[in-house]
């Protein structure tokens, strides 16, 4: 049974500062040997995978390969309260499935929750293949769940402070228009200018339009750019100098009068005095 063999654990402390991706792909091969057949009906989703979509084509060519050679490399999983949960090795749990494989070779390691949750996502980033969707929600999921700042993250995942927030900047778009980009009918670079815009409906509306017309990340950033100037209301221009020669002449000084404002020029304290006595304000 599983518990009579012995397990591997590694902290997290020992792994991050290096790339994830490559620690636990070296993991898997070194540790090959001390691998085990673990039930595919024991093994449950890991439910911090971000990945949402997976190339169904490129599983089943895997499922082929399995079918002819068996499973290589050990996929990694944790112990549950019932089974176990996958920590790496998606697509092959995947292919073993379609395969109609009984068991596969599994590694079986010593993961928190938090640990596992933060090693997922981290190790998923950083292979760079997610959409830039889930990339978004997988930050997002880091930010909220591990109380990070933007800044501890970008060093975690090895990107720039800048590029995570321009990525999650993309959760501020309608989950319509994420789907787009998440099943590929959009990139990031044709609805990032749509975050500046402020109409959900509009913002629908232009990425309809951008893809049925196959516009460019340049042509998206010329149309919204003319969309908010055409937003500008136009300020009314009326015509005051007829009202601003009839005080002039009573007053005797400079009057200017603009949108519900009128100024009136005076030269002293006498000349301030004289105005007052015009308009009829100083009591006797």
């Amino acid at each position: 049974m599983a518990d009579e063999k012995p397990r591997l654990g590694r902290g997290l402390e020992a792994i991050f500062g290096e790339n994830v991706s490559t620690v636990l792909d070296e993991i898997q091969r070194s540790h090959a040997n001390n691998s085990e057949e673990v039930a595919l009906e024991l093994i449950h989703p890991n439910p911090y995978q971000p990945r949402i979509h997976f190339d169904e084509v490129k599983i089943e060519e895997l499922a082929q390969s399995i079918r002819e050679h068996g499973v290589f490399t050990p996929i990694l999983i944790r112990k549950a309260v019932s089974g176990y949960q996958l920590i790496a090795g998606e697509r092959r749990l995947r292919a073993a499935k379609v395969a109609q494989l009984k068991s596969i070779p599994s590694i079986i390691l010593e993961f928190t929750e938090s640990e596992m949750m933060e090693i997922s996502l981290i190790e998923n980033i950083q292979r760079e293949d997610l959409n830039i969707i889930e990339e978004a929600k997988a930050y997002d999921n880091l930010l909220t769940r591990m109380n990070m700042t933007q800044e501890t993250l970008a060093k975690k995942v090895g990107k720039s402070r800048v590029h995570i927030t321009n990525t999650l900047r993309l959760l501020q778009l309608p989950k319509s228009v994420q789907d787009l980009v998440l099943n590929k009918v959009l990139t990031m670079g044709q609805v990032k200018p749509l975050i500046t815009l402020d109409d959900p409906h509009k913002i629908k509306t232009l990425a309809d339009k951008i893809a049925k017309e196959g516009l460019s990340a340049r042509d998206v950033e010329k149309l919204v750019k003319d969309k908010k100037a055409s937003k500008k209301p136009e300020v009314k221009q009326t015509d005051y100098s007829y009202a601003e020669r009839l005080l002039t002449n009573k007053f005797q000084t400079k009057v200017k009068i603009d949108h519900r404002t009128v100024t009136i020029n005076y030269q002293d304290e006498d000349d301030l005095n004289r105005l007052l006595e015009l308009m009829g304000v100083i009591e006797d």
